[in-house]
Order: structure tokens, then C-alpha cells, then sequence
């Protein structure tokens, strides 16, 4: 699973979206309680301009308690979720 993650991660950074997405609908299938595969979906929502998208994932990444440090960061993603992306590198 860390492999996909990183994956998509990486397709991330490449710009390719659908297919980072792709690799992480398919990750939660076999985690599907990994708080940062919802937030780096969020993330890409929000690269895509789909902020309710964005949202949703952000806010299941939430209740999924992941540790408080990680807290903070998808907290932060939520109020920058209508800010333009430029230069936000937050990882979980």
C-alpha cells in the first residue's frame, strides 16, 4: 500500500491527476481507514477545482482521527480550500 501511496503521490507532483486519483481510489480499497490517502485526495480535488470534492475527502480524513499533527494540516487545507494553490506543498 505505501507503494501506491508514494505513487501517487509522485503523479502528484507531475501534474497528472486522474491518474494519482486512480492509484488512490484503488489504495482505499485495501486501506480504507489511511486518513492520508483521503487528504491527498483533497488536495487533488482542490488542484482540480472541485472544492466540495476537496472538502469531503478532507473532512473524512478527519473523522478518521488521524494523529494531531496531521490534524493541523488538513485543518489548514480546509481554510486554504478557496485559495489558489500556488507554491502549498502540505504532506501528511
Amino acid at each position: 500500500p505505501l507503494a501506491k501511496y508514494e505513487r501517487a503521490a509522485v503523479l502528484l507532483s507531475e501534474d497528472r491527476f486522474q491518474d494519482a486519483l486512480e492509484e488512490l481510489e484503488s489504495l482505499k480499497e485495501v486501506a480504507p481507514r489511511e486518513a492520508s490517502v483521503f487528504f491527498l485526495m483533497g488536495r487533488i480535488y482542490k488542484k482540480l477545482n472541485l472544492p466540495e470534492e476537496a472538502m469531503v475527502n478532507f473532512s473524512t480524513a478527519l473523522d478518521l482521527k488521524p494523529v494531531s499533527g496531521d490534524v493541523n494540516l488538513i485543518k489548514s487545507a480546509i481554510e486554504k480550500l478557496h485559495v489558489p494553490d500556488d507554491g502549498e506543498e502540505d504532506d501528511l
